[in-house]
């Protein structure tokens, strides 16, 4: 295994620098351990930054550009992302808690946004309005300038490639502000866009609290605009704080998804769904399959089978799990763990049965054990409330149209899901459930390729696919009268 560094600096305008506001010790919740520490930036470290990207873009090194070099930047850096995985993977398990296998899959997720953004990069065309044989008149895109980038820790390299690739991409510099708890991979992006020969100053990583430098970063009146990923509260913030500036956003605030499954679903099937929606990442994901929502005929042996993969799962430090199968990992701190199961106590208090287990591991780390909770309805705050952590709710149905209630019934719209061979009621499930993206029997289908945001409180804006790359320009319109 590499050796992790004791201390890691900031990234401001091409330069490894400390922080204002001193170093922030980062935990192996692995082991409950200290790992290492991370300087951590103040306000007048976040005015820097984003001063170094504005005189970058004002000087046109990337925005003037032919798209196709920048194109090369940009899978230039996912190539160095690639040629590191292994040392990358090493560090994101020791700070996130993750199995090692699982954070190998992120880096390389996290080089496909690269890869695909880059071949993207000569397709943001404009176009020629028709005004009559008078006039010319067409529409370029230009980037908005200054992009500031606030990332969530649970997928600390793959939700930050998805945002720095389509900035990047279409000429915009950046300000990543790190998160707290897993701040340190993002160091290997500086190190990618050097390597990948970006001008100075397109790329600045620092780490700061969110409510120091995170809060300053998003109320700054020279950044250009704005995308975070996290809780509800504080994206409603980072939007106040954006709208005294006139600046956009992107919000992706979260979601309590659910599978609806069908009398004629397949159950074998939807056990590898069950492996991945809701124990991936320890159930740390924004589009986890927190709920299932079954068909009462089912019920009892879709929560036999539920219950058997949350007990068939090895549960310890996600280093020593370096190969796919049925393991999980630590979640990221003794505080998300310790609200998890608090959360899972006060369900069983209001009426649910634990299927499976429910309670935090008594060994070192921030363990909990995989839960599967019955008896669930849909008024419960475990049924309500994201969870954001290894936690399937089942709910029971008896109708169509109540399945579709009940999966609808909360303030978020991030993802959904129909389990059915009948095409017709799938369809009419895509069309009636109020969520960004709908899955039909594969939970997680998709790719980098497909439009990812939400409906409701999940927030809005869309990451991933082509329909990203408009959150980062701007439509200029230009009309010729000829003479």
């Amino acid at each position: 295994m590499t050796a992790i560094p004791d201390y890691w600096q900031n990234y401001i305008g091409g330069q490894w620098v400390d922080g204002g506001a001193g170093r922030i010790a980062v935990t192996n919740p692995g082991t409950g351990e200290a790992l290492a520490e991370q300087a951590l930036a103040d306000a007048g470290d976040v005015d820097r930054a984003v001063q170094a990207a504005k005189a970058m873009h004002r000087s046109g090194a990337l925005s003037d550009l032919r798209p196709v070099e920048r194109g090369r930047m940009v899978q230039a850096m996912g190539h160095y992302l690639l040629h590191h995985k292994h040392e990358i993977a090493e560090a994101l398990t020791l700070e996130q808690g993750k199995p090692l296998w699982e954070a190998v899959i992120e880096v390389e997720g996290a080089a496909r946004y690269f890869e695909y953004y880059g071949n993207q990069a000569e397709t943001v065309e404009g176009r020629s309005i028709p005004l009559g044989s008078g006039y010319v008149d067409f529409t370029t895109y230009e980037p908005y300038g200054v992009s500031a980038q606030i990332i969530p820790w649970n997928y600390p390299v793959e939700m930050t490639a998805r945002s720095l690739s389509a900035a990047l991409v279409t000429g915009n510099a950046c300000v990543v502000k790190s998160p707290e708890l897993t701040p340190l991979t993002n160091a290997w992006f500086a190190k990618a866009a050097e390597a990948a020969g970006l001008p100075e100053g397109a790329v600045n990583v620092l780490c700061g609290l969110g409510k120091d430098a995170g809060a300053a970063l998003a109320a700054h009146p020279e950044v250009n605009q704005i995308v975070f990923t996290g809780s509800v509260p504080t994206g409603i913030a980072i939007a106040e704080a954006a709208a005294r500036n006139v600046v956009p956003c992107v919000l992706e605030l979260g979601g309590k998804s659910a599978a609806i499954l069908h009398d004629d679903a397949d159950l074998d099937a939807f056990e590898t769904d069950i492996r991945w929606g809701i124990y991936f990442n320890a159930g740390q994901v924004c589009s986890a399959m927190s709920r299932v929502i079954v068909h009462a005929s089912r019920h009892d042996e879709l929560v036999e089978r539920a219950a058997n993969i949350a007990k068939s799962l090895s549960v310890g430090p996600g280093i020593e799990r370096q190969e796919f199968g049925a393991n999980m990992g630590a979640m990221v701190s003794d505080a998300q763990r310790d609200r998890a199961a608090g959360m899972v106590s006060a369900a069983e208090a209001a009426g649910a049965k634990v299927a499976a287990g429910g309670r935090k591991l008594n060994i070192p780390g921030a363990f909990m054990e995989p839960t599967v909770l019955t008896e669930i309805t849909p008024d419960m705050a475990i049924a309500q409330e994201e969870v954001f952590g290894p936690v399937l709710s089942v709910l029971r149905f008896d109708t169509e149209a109540e399945a579709i209630e009940i999966a609808n019934g909360t303030q978020y719209g991030l993802v959904g899901g129909v389990f059915t061979q009948d095409l017709d009621r799938a369809m009419r499930a895509a069309r009636q459930t109020r969520a960004g993206q709908v899955f039909v029997n594969e939970w997680y289908a998709g790719g980098v390729e497909t439009p990812f945001g939400g409906y409701g409180k999940s927030g809005y804006g869309r990451e991933k696919g082509r329909e990203a790359l408009w959150n980062y320009v701007q439509t200029k319109n230009v009309a010729i009268r000829l003479r």
